[in-house]
């Protein structure tokens, strides 16, 4: 039996695809950060705010449209390239939950979009606590599949089956038992659901640019999503796939 991918490498794996993961990622609700606000209890305006795993700046972005004064965390060469490129206003530096290049209580709010389950929160939550000022807040989040969708449910199961484990919607990374095990912070947890509707084409780079088809290589990508682009066009005929996600959001302030 082939052994199963290292969390390391999965998480290295983006490196190879950041053009395809910028182009067809998901981004987020304004909804969402809305959330963030309320329960940070405070305004992204004018808030120094650090995105940690910032990847190529999905979400980066949108905190500093609304405003905030953000720093973007990233520790992959291909994932920090491509942000660079497509965010040259926006600073950079080369990092990780585990350990930010940054000095003591100097953000009032830490962001991990679709990136805290990369860290050791043994290692990741003391660093939060340690650059966050007093009363600022840790703001967690994930777009994860609605499995209440049956198209979306059994394109779940079918990826299950092909790769051995689900790698569209992995709640393992989600909920603050996973991100913080134990129990320091005290995370309130807000789930916010929204839509795109995007070509087939897109949605089937999208789901081709997670950490398990990368790491199971060109071959068993193409495979798989030959075989989905069928089911797909079965239920989308118009070649259109509207995605839902529920955004799963866990904030927490810092003592």
């Amino acid at each position: 039996m082939t052994a199963a991918p290292s969390h390391s490498s999965r998480a290295h794996s983006f490196n190879s695809a950041a053009a395809q993961y910028a182009a067809n990622r998901p981004s987020y609700p304004p909804a969402l950060l809305d959330a963030v606000e309320e329960l940070a209890g405070r305004p992204l305006a004018g808030a120094r705010v650090v995105d940690v795993g910032a990847g190529t700046g999905i979400a980066t972005a949108l905190l500093h449209a609304r405003g905030a004064e953000v720093v973007a965390v990233e520790p992959g060469d291909g994932m920090a390239a491509q942000f660079r490129e497509a965010h040259p206003d926006i600073p950079i530096v080369r990092g990780d939950g585990n350990h930010m290049p940054l000095a003591d209580s100097c953000a009032d709010l830490i962001t991990a979009a679709q990136s805290w389950h990369w860290t050791d929160p043994a290692r990741s939550i003391p660093e939060a606590l340690r650059v966050l000022r007093p009363g600022g807040a840790l703001a967690l989040w994930w777009n994860t599949t609605v499995l209440d969708i049956p198209w979306a449910a059994a394109q779940g199961m079918r990826a299950e089956k092909f790769f051995g484990i689900d790698p569209v919607v992995e709640r393992s990374g989600t909920g603050s038992r996973s991100a913080d095990p134990d129990g320091v912070l005290d995370f309130t947890r807000r789930v916010v659901r929204w839509s795109r509707r995007v070509p087939i084409d897109t949605h089937l780079a999208n789901i081709g640019s997670h950490s398990v088809f990368l790491v199971h290589g060109q071959e068993a990508s193409t495979v798989f999503l030959a075989e989905e682009r069928t089911h797909l066009l079965e239920e989308f005929p118009d070649g259109i796939v509207e995605e839902t996600y529920d955004v799963d959001l866990l904030v927490a302030l810092a003592p």
